[in-house]
C-alpha cells in the first residue's frame, strides 16, 4: 500500500467546538437551537475551543496522519459578510500548527450546515447570489489564511444532500415553500460556490480539493423494472450529476432534461457555468454510513427524482440495522468506491464511516464496543478488496467522530467515538476522555498500515 495512505477522524465544527459567545464568534443558526428531551443545545459540544490538544494527543497515540475539521464561518467572519473576526483566525492558525506539530495533515472543510444567523434571517441563505457571493469571499479568505500550510480542502459537507429535501435545513433556507424551483436554485448556487473556490485554490496554491457527498448505495426494493428504474434515477439525480459536474464541469443531461420538462426554474447568472467548467479537482470524497432500499410503489406520478426518496424508503431485510434505523452495508461501501472510481478515475477518498451506537460508561470500566470494531473492520475489509480486487485508488479512511461529539441531530447518546466524552445531553459532568475497546484495536489497524485487522 502507498506509503501516504491516510488514516483520520473527521468533525465539524459546532459538533465539536463550543466557545459559541467567545472568541468574536457571532451567532450561526445552531447557537440559537435551544435543548430538547433527546437532544443537547450546541453551545459546549465537546469544547474543543478551550481543550482540542488533548483530543490531538489521542489522534497522534492512535498514529493519525490526517484531520478533517471545518472551519466555523461565523467565527472568522462577522455576521458572515462583515469584517473578518482576526480572533477567530489565530485560533483556527494555532489549531492548524498544533496538528502539524503532532504530524497530522490538516483538511478544512468550509461549511457544514452551519448558515451565519444573519444570512439565514436577512437572505434566506444559499437561496440568495448575496449568501454565495459572502460564502465565496470567506472561502477565498480562507485559502489565503491557510492555503499555504493546508493541503486538503472541501468545500461543502456532503454536496448532494443540496440535491434532495434536506437541502432547505442545511442551506439556511428559514421561509418559503421549498418548491423544485427553489431546490434547484440552492443546489446551484451551492455548486456554483465549490467551483468558484475550487478555482481559485488552484490559480494561488498547490493545494488539493475535492468534492465531497453522502453516498449510500440504494438498492431497488426488488427486480420490479420500475424499481430498477427509481433506484437508477435517484443515484443519477443525488450522486452522478453533481460528480460529472466535479470532473465534467456540467450537470448531468438526465438532470437538465427534467428541469426543461419540469419548466424549473434554477436562476443561472452569465459567467456561472462558466465556473463550473472550469474547475478541476483532484479528488473525489464522500461520507458512507449505510445502505437504503427503494421501491416505486408509493411514489407520486410526477414526482421529481430527488424527491423520490421521501415516498419510496423501504427496509432492506437482509442487512441488520441500528436502532437509528441505518442499515450496515460493508459491501455497499465497495460498491459506491467503485461506482466513484470507474466511472471518474479520481482518486476517491472516504472521508466519513462509523456507527452511532448507545453507550454509558459506568465511571470505571472499559466500554467493550465489540460492535463498533466489526462494524469499521468489516468496511476496512470491502474497501481493501476494492482496491486490491477491483484497482480503485483510495487515498485513505477517516472515520467519523472517533472522539465522542454531539450527533448530527445534537444527541449526545448517538456515539460514533473510539474514545468515551463524558457528557450526556443535559449534564456536561467532567467531560473527560475515556479510551474504548477499539481505541486499542484501531491503534492497532492503523500503526500497522491496515495489516493487522
Amino acid at each position: 500500500m502507498n506509503q501516504k495512505f491516510f488514516w483520520g477522524n473527521s468533525v465539524s465544527s459546532m459538533q465539536t467546538e463550543g466557545g459559541w459567545n467567545e472568541g468574536g464568534k457571532s451567532l450561526s443558526v445552531y447557537d440559537i437551537r435551544e435543548a430538547s428531551e433527546n437532544a443537547s443545545d450546541w453551545h459546549f459540544a465537546n469544547d474543543n475551543f478551550h481543550h482540542y490538544t488533548e483530543d490531538f494527543d489521542y489522534m497522534k497515540d492512535l498514529g493519525m496522519n490526517m484531520y478533517r475539521f471545518q472551519i466555523s464561518w461565523s467565527r472568522v467572519v462577522k455576521d458572515g459578510d462583515g469584517e473578518f473576526n482576526q480572533e477567530g483566525i489565530a485560533y483556527y492558525r494555532r489549531f492548524i500548527d498544533d496538528l502539524i506539530a503532532r504530524g497530522i495533515e490538516p483538511m478544512i472543510c468550509l461549511y457544514h450546515f452551519d448558515m451565519p444567523l444573519h444570512l439565514a434571517e436577512k437572505y434566506n441563505g444559499f437561496m440568495s447570489k448575496e449568501v454565495l457571493h459572502a460564502f465565496i469571499r470567506y472561502g477565498k479568505k480562507m485559502v489565503d489564511c491557510f492555503g499555504d500550510k493546508v493541503k486538503y480542502w472541501i468545500t461543502f459537507n456532503e454536496q448532494n444532500l443540496y440535491h434532495g429535501p434536506e437541502a432547505f435545513r442545511i442551506s439556511g433556507y428559514v421561509k418559503g415553500n421549498q418548491t423544485d424551483d427553489e431546490l434547484y436554485q440552492i443546489l446551484h448556487n451551492i455548486m456554483v460556490g465549490h467551483a468558484a473556490i475550487c478555482n481559485y485554490i488552484h490559480e494561488t496554491t498547490d493545494a488539493k480539493i475535492g468534492g465531497m457527498l453522502a453516498y449510500s448505495e440504494v438498492y431497488p426494493a426488488t427486480c420490479h423494472p420500475k424499481d430498477i428504474l427509481v433506484a437508477r434515477k435517484w443515484d443519477e439525480f443525488m450522486n452522478f450529476t453533481l460528480l460529472d459536474a466535479y470532473v465534467k464541469g456540467e450537470y448531468s443531461s438526465e438532470m437538465m432534461k427534467c428541469i426543461e420538462n419540469h419548466h424549473i426554474n434554477m436562476n443561472v447568472l452569465p459567467g456561472e457555468m462558466e465556473e463550473i467548467k472550469k474547475q478541476k479537482n483532484d479528488f473525489l470524497s464522500f461520507s458512507y454510513y449505510a445502505s437504503s432500499t427503494i421501491s416505486h410503489k408509493n411514489i407520486p406520478e410526477d414526482t421529481i427524482p430527488n424527491n423520490y426518496m421521501k415516498y419510496g424508503k423501504q427496509d432492506n431485510p437482509f442487512i441488520p440495522t441500528t436502532e437509528w434505523n441505518w442499515q450496515i452495508d460493508p459491501y455497499g461501501f465497495r460498491d459506491v468506491l467503485n461506482k466513484m472510481y470507474q466511472r471518474y478515475h479520481l482518486p476517491v477518498f472516504p472521508i466519513e464511516n462509523g456507527i452511532g451506537v448507545r453507550e454509558v460508561w459506568d465511571g470505571e470500566n472499559e466500554i467493550q464496543d465489540d460492535y463498533r470494531i466489526d462494524y469499521h473492520r468489516k468496511h476496512i475489509q470491502q474497501m481493501f478488496a476494492a482496491m486490491n480486487e477491483d484497482g480503485v485508488k483510495v487515498m485513505g479512511y477517516l472515520g467519523w467522530g472517533l472522539i465522542d461529539i454531539l450527533s448530527s441531530q445534537g444527541d449526545m447518546e448517538k456515539r460514533y467515538g473510539v474514545v468515551y466524552v463524558n457528557r450526556s445531553n443535559h449534564d456536561l459532568k467532567d467531560m473527560k476522555r475515556v479510551p474504548k475497546k477499539s481505541y486499542h484495536w484501531l491503534k492497532q489497524v492503523i500503526h500497522s498500515n491496515g495489516v493487522k485487522l
